[in-house]
């Protein structure tokens, strides 16, 4: 068993024993080698603001180069890193020639006090590796991938003025001037098998690499920390609130990667990223893919996991009405075996779950919508991107020639869990799909609700929400179905 992480920073062999195995990514950049790269910025250190945004390369599936995407390096850990090639804004640079974007970002003066800087060439990088057409990004493109990146003093006019000066079919990779055959051929050569990091001292790090070796290891620790995406824990553990000493990460485990529809179910495994999932459900099922393009931002989705915001179970993620309307069920497992659990039956109260603590989730699996059924998803927030979720509301609607022949219908944010508002299903069911019957739906909903009252909004504003849900969802359903005549 390996008991070192390796990986490369900008070209450079890195071999980390000891606690840098689970310090941030950030810290170890800045702080924790030499020479130091403090071109990586921290500001928000919760992954809401991109200054520290860096690229991360894993091999690709064919073996013979490095996919990059960008993740948010003030809370991601070393430990994630392990045979990947990271380059921050001190790799872009090659002798003193600027990087195509960098020259970019001076031509149409993208920068002013320049903190951000960095995490927005980082960005536009990522934009440009992941480019898989020869035409200039768009600005919907460049919005949405630079969603994560905050500036306060520049403008973002200047910097999406640079974005469109990006030239995809001249573009030349990131890491063009290092030896990527050499990086590849380095970890190909290096046990495949688990990595265990501190043995018998903290903060002790598990990677498995296969489910058994991670049930094994949950049987013997169940108090350990699962690791996923991190994306969560990086914020606790910058607040303070939460360093575990005993770490098991599942992103390395092949049994995990599951993500495919067979027969008409939606399979998504434990260690399938936001991005991917993102990706594959663009065309399948457009409305979650609108819903998750404002999960997050790019960083935070080319890290973060389904599963794991299943599994902290807050009452405003915003993936959980999907999975209540759609009938999702999990599938758990331990060294005892196997069980499946419905989503609706996982929730026990809140932050509380039917989950032994010598199980883990290994996939969900969800049913999706046939001719007939119609799906509508909604988040309230306050800003469009990168913000919590004030309400969150999901229909499914059974409709054949008019006729509401069931429903399915949850919201968060109403209470200490999701909740399916079983009042307003029964009184649409058999109804015609109208204007006033959703009205009426919307008045039942509001009294099923129980929200409090935040920084996010009132309790009474909670109720409305809901109830204008329900005329929304009317509007966008009816410009799509044929009418009916009551």
């Amino acid at each position: 068993m390996r008991d070192h992480l390796v990986f490369y920073v900008n070209g450079t062999r890195h071999t980390v024993r000891g606690s840098q195995a689970a310090v941030t990514l950030s810290d170890y950049l800045r702080n924790g080698i030499t020479p130091r790269l403090p071109g990586t910025k921290v500001a928000c250190a919760e992954g809401d603001c991109g200054a520290c945004t860096v690229l991360v390369g894993k091999p690709s599936a064919d073996g013979n180069g490095f996919e990059y995407q960008t993740i948010d390096a003030c809370i991601a850990f070393v430990y994630q890193l392990d045979c990947c090639h990271l380059l921050t804004v001190e790799g872009l640079q090659h002798d003193t020639e600027l990087s195509d974007v960098q020259a970019a970002m001076v031509d149409c003066h993208g920068s002013q006090c320049g903190y951000c800087t960095p995490g927005f060439v980082m960005a536009l990088h990522g934009l440009v590796e992941q480019r898989t057409c020869d035409n200039k990004l768009t600005d919907d493109e460049l919005r949405l991938g630079l969603s994560g990146n905050l500036c306060r003093c520049t403008g973002y006019a200047q910097i999406l003025d640079a974005g469109h000066e990006l030239n995809p079919s001249t573009r030349v990779g990131a890491a063009s001037h290092f030896d990527t055959k050499a990086m590849l051929a380095d970890f190909a050569a290096i046990d495949a098998g688990p990595v265990l990091v501190n043995a018998g001292s903290t903060p002790e790090v598990f990677l498995p690499a296969t489910l058994e070796e991670l049930l094994a290891r949950r049987a013997a620790r169940p108090s350990a920390t699962l690791v996923a995406g991190a994306t969560d824990l990086g914020v606790q553990h910058n607040h303070g609130k939460i360093s575990p000493s005993d770490i098991l990460v599942t992103m390395g485990v092949k049994e995990l990667d599951q993500l495919e529809v067979t027969d008409n179910e939606l399979i998504i495994g434990a260690a399938v990223s936001w991005s991917r999932i993102e990706a594959y459900v663009r065309d399948r099922v457009p409305e979650y893919y609108q819903i998750l393009t404002r999960f997050g931002s790019p960083q935070v989705r080319h890290a973060g996991t389904l599963i794991g915001n299943l599994a902290n179970a807050s009452p405003i993620a915003d993936s959980i009405p999907f999975h209540y309307v759609a009938g999702s069920t999990l599938t758990l497992a331990s060294v005892g075996g196997r069980r499946e659990v419905a989503i609706e039956q996982f929730y026990l109260g809140y932050k509380q779950l039917d989950l032994r603590p010598d199980e883990v989730i290994v996939s969900v699996r969800t049913p999706l919508p046939t001719a007939n059924e119609h799906l509508k998803l909604y988040k309230i927030s306050k800003r469009r991107d990168m913000d919590i979720s004030t309400v969150t509301a999901a229909f499914w609607l059974e409709i054949e020639e008019g006729i509401i022949r069931s429903a399915r219908i949850a919201s968060g944010g109403v209470g200490p869990m999701v909740v399916r508002l079983p009042r307003a299903e029964v009184l649409l069911s058999g109804e015609p799909l109208t204007l006033e019957v959703m009205r009426a739906a919307g008045c039942v909903a509001r009294e099923e609700i129980s929200p409090i009252s935040d920084v996010r909004g009132s309790a009474n504003y909670r109720r409305q929400l809901v109830e204008n849900l329900f005329v929304k969802c009317f509007y966008d359903l009816s410009s799509n179905l044929q009418p009916v005549e009551v």
